[in-house]
């Protein structure tokens, strides 16, 4: 804990001073090539792999970007890590795929073109796959702490419209008032009563649905973007029928 503390301390000073930055850098370069590697399969060379800068970048726009509602310092800078590669990856595929795709490569005389499209889908799903079970495992040992589970969840997720939308609105209050947040992470409790009078919803609705809150605040407040995009999809279907 005295280390995650001091971490945060180092990260925060980083967001003001450049030269803080550059030396936070220096000092989680193996934390930095660890998570390249990880996405390359082997070590980056550095001067040779670009995947090594683009991670670098990357840290740096999580140290700019952080806050302690984020949760965990490196776990954010490595999910901000692998986001900017896949990004990198797909840029770099449609460019060369607009450059040579039907120029015959290796002994096999296959064009790039026909690797891509049998490479390109398969590599990314792999990486996207790896991103959500890590941010489902992550998720579920945090819901442990506050007495949720993700079967608690499913069951009490709102079926109708109007109720929906009502945890939707404090759940919209509570991310424009981080306070709260901070406070939710803290106590493990939710501010029902803060946040039914500060979205204009009634406390009885709210508290009918605590597991479902207390999901959504978690994901809210940690960086989960695989899982809040999938959800939004579940909940448009859950508001549909």
């Amino acid at each position: 804990m005295k280390d995650e503390h001091k971490i945060i301390r180092q990260v925060y000073a980083a967001k003001e001073d450049m030269a803080e930055a550059d030396a936070l850098i220096r000092t989680y370069m193996p934390f930095i090539r660890a998570e390249t590697a990880r996405w390359l399969k082997r070590p980056p060379a550095e001067g040779q792999d670009d995947e090594l800068s683009i991670a670098m970048i990357a840290f740096h726009e999580a140290v700019r970007g952080y806050s302690r509602t984020k949760g965990a310092f490196f776990k954010y800078a490595a999910m901000l890590i692998r986001s900017r590669l896949i990004d990198y990856h797909r840029r770099e595929e449609r460019h060369r795929g607009s450059l040579s795709l039907d120029e015959p490569e290796g002994e096999s005389g296959e064009t790039l073109g026909e690797k891509l499209s049998e490479d390109r889908d398969h590599s990314e799903e792999l990486a996207v796959r790896e991103a959500a079970r890590a941010e489902i495992a992550e998720l579920t040992r945090q819901m442990q702490a506050f007495g949720v589970g993700l079967e608690d969840v499913a069951e009490n997720c709102p079926r109708q419209q109007r109720t929906l939308a009502a945890c939707q609105k404090a759940i919209s209050f509570a991310r424009e008032n981080p306070e709260l947040l901070e406070e939710f992470l803290r106590t493990k409790r939710i501010p029902i009563s803060r946040l039914a009078a500060g979205a204009g919803v009634e406390k009885k609705t709210l508290e009918r649905h605590r597991a479902y809150m207390a999901a959504l605040l978690l994901i809210y407040t940690n960086g989960y973007e695989i899982i809040r995009g999938h959800l939004y999809q579940v909940m448009k279907g859950v508001a549909g029928k």
